[in-house]
């Protein structure tokens, strides 16, 4: 089993290359040993490219090696024709012997099913290798398909005295820059970003990636009446933006208004996020906004910088965190803590 670890974080640490590219798929990554020694390495680089499994295979020097060694996958092969054929298919064909997995794809069309059609084949498949480290680098992937909706990362900044914004509802800044570029690193990780109408009228925000490397996500305004102005930056057509709105329905270049059924809730728009495949959201505010999203139970993460040096002495409270972080960390004067709801919590749901 030790081996069997080592090769698997090896196979982590491969995965984690394809972040920020390989969504709405997951990061996987796979290598082939020959005799305790790795003789190939693969991740998913892009969605839409090859597999792990398939770069790993593609990358070994002597292709007949292959039937005599093992293939370590930190997620279950694919059965299932999708953007590329099936890797239960290139692993039977390259006659490998076994094949070792982290832990099974929640994905309906696979779940189970690769690893029942590798052992059918007569290929011996140990599973459950460091699976709740495998489970934790696509805990994304993995909510967007057992919860049937987006990963929601809730983040804020507050004051030293508990405020997130002055009574003008104004923020700008509360965070120092180190905090503020680590934000910009965390916009590029997640497929979306969301903020409420007042938080988009006050702070005209562009919501893009900036000062790191990385994709802009989709922009996500929630304005009930469509009422927000034009010449806000989230409307200058840059950037893939919808506005969840109630009522106004429309579709042009880079700007997309969707009408749901009111009040704008977190359960309506998640569902939404989720039909339209976008497999995580960072909730950026205001205070509102945020409070829905905890309050309904409706969240995975929270991220809270707080910077004890900046006093409003009044304003608009920060949401209220029940739950105990799970880990803290200091980036210049600020502190952040990272907190997680925890599977199976008893908070309500809306």
């Amino acid at each position: 089993m030790a081996a069997h670890e080592t090769y698997m974080a090896e196979c982590l640490a491969l995965a984690a290359h394809g972040a920020g590219n390989a969504a709405p798929n997951p990061m996987v990554g796979a290598v082939i040993v020959h005799r305790d020694r790795i003789i190939g390495r693969g991740f998913h680089e892009q969605f839409g490219g090859p597999h792990a499994e398939v770069n790993a295979v593609r990358s070994t020097a002597d292709s007949a090696l292959l039937r005599e060694s093992t293939l370590y996958v930190s997620l279950e092969p694919c059965c299932h024709f999708g953007k590329t054929p099936p890797c239960t298919d290139l692993i039977i064909g390259a006659q490998i012997p076994r094949v070792v997995v982290g832990v099974t794809d929640p994905f309906a069309a696979v779940s189970g099913g690769g690893i029942k059609k590798l052992r059918a084949a007569g290929i011996e498949v140990v599973e459950n290798i460091l699976a709740a480290e495998c489970a934790e680098l696509n805990r994304r992937f993995f909510t967007f398909h057992r919860e049937q909706r987006p990963y929601v990362v809730l983040k804020w900044a507050e004051t030293g005295d508990g405020f997130i914004a002055r009574a003008d509802g104004s923020s700008k800044w509360i965070s120092g820059e180190t905090a503020r570029t680590e934000v910009h690193r965390w916009r590029a990780e997640e497929a979306a970003i969301m903020v409420g109408a007042r938080t988009a009228a006050i702070d005209d925000p562009a919501l893009t990636v900036r000062g790191v490397t990385g994709k802009n996500p989709l922009r996500i305004v929630v304005d009930s009446a469509a009422a927000l102005a034009p010449t806000l930056q989230l409307f200058d057509r840059s950037t893939p933006t919808v506005v969840f709105n109630t009522v106004r329905e429309s579709v042009e270049p880079n700007l997309e208004y969707v009408r749901l059924s009111p009040p704008l809730a977190p359960r309506g728009m998640l569902a939404e996020l989720h039909r339209r495949g976008v497999l995580s959201v960072l909730v950026e505010g205001g205070s509102a906004l945020l409070t829905s999203f905890i309050e309904s139970g409706l969240w995975d993460e929270a991220r809270i910088f707080t910077n004890p040096t900046v006093t409003f002495e009044t304003g608009l409270a920060a949401p209220v965190m029940r739950v105990q972080p799970r880990r803290t960390e200091s980036f210049g004067g600020d502190t952040l803590r990272i907190v997680r709801r925890a599977a199976g919590s008893a908070e309500p749901r809306g």
